[in-house]
């Protein structure tokens, strides 16, 4: 005759197991939902992800409107000097179109970049963006950026891509000079 009381505790040892792997597993689900909420938390914190604060300021504030910024208002009694700077990964050609220019907070600027692949085959390349100083990388504001995809040029290929950006009218009125520079590597080829 089976034991009973055996049976029984084996079947509370059993829905114990599995209530605690049900909480792992919630756990675990848990976890992994909160990783970007986290890591974007942390990153802001600490000041090392300037990169996506300045692309969120632009992107959050454009309204539904032909795409024109919220903040409309041009700075007319202050001008702040933009130099561009270019950086290659490789064997192709890139620069501005424009070395440096000066421009109000709150003014939308467009600024061409041409990039030629003068390799003798197809690659991929994609630009990061950096600023000087580093605290105008949150008021440096990106509508529109090369940067933000990556391009695959054919062999000679010549491309021109602009960029178009406001300064926001809050940036510290000692900051007279900023610093864009992009820096352009390749990501990947077809043969």
């Amino acid at each position: 005759m089976p034991n009973l009381s055996n049976s029984k505790t084996n079947m509370q040892t059993n829905f114990q197991l599995m209530r605690k792997l049900l909480m792992v597993s919630l756990g675990m689900f848990a976890f992994g939902y909160m990783l970007v909420p986290l890591y974007e938390a942390f990153c802001e914190w600490t000041g090392s992800n300037v990169l996506s604060l300045s692309e969120r300021e632009s992107k959050n504030s454009m309204n539904g409107r032909a795409g024109l910024p919220l903040n409309t208002q041009v700075d007319t009694s202050r001008t702040i000097s933009v130099e561009f700077d270019t950086n290659v990964r490789g064997p192709w050609n890139f620069a501005p179109m424009t070395r440096s220019l000066n421009v109000h907070p709150g003014e939308l600027v467009t600024v061409m970049f041409e990039f030629q692949n003068i390799q003798n085959r197809t690659m991929s390349a994609q630009a990061i963006p950096s600023y000087a100083p580093q605290q105008a990388a949150s008021y440096f504001n990106k509508v529109e950026c090369f940067c933000f995809n990556q391009y695959t040029l054919a062999p000679g290929e010549k491309k021109l891509w602009p960029v178009t950006f406001y300064i926001n009218p809050k940036m510290s009125k000692d900051v007279k000079t900023i610093t864009l520079s992009y820096t352009f590597f390749e990501v990947g080829s077809s043969v």
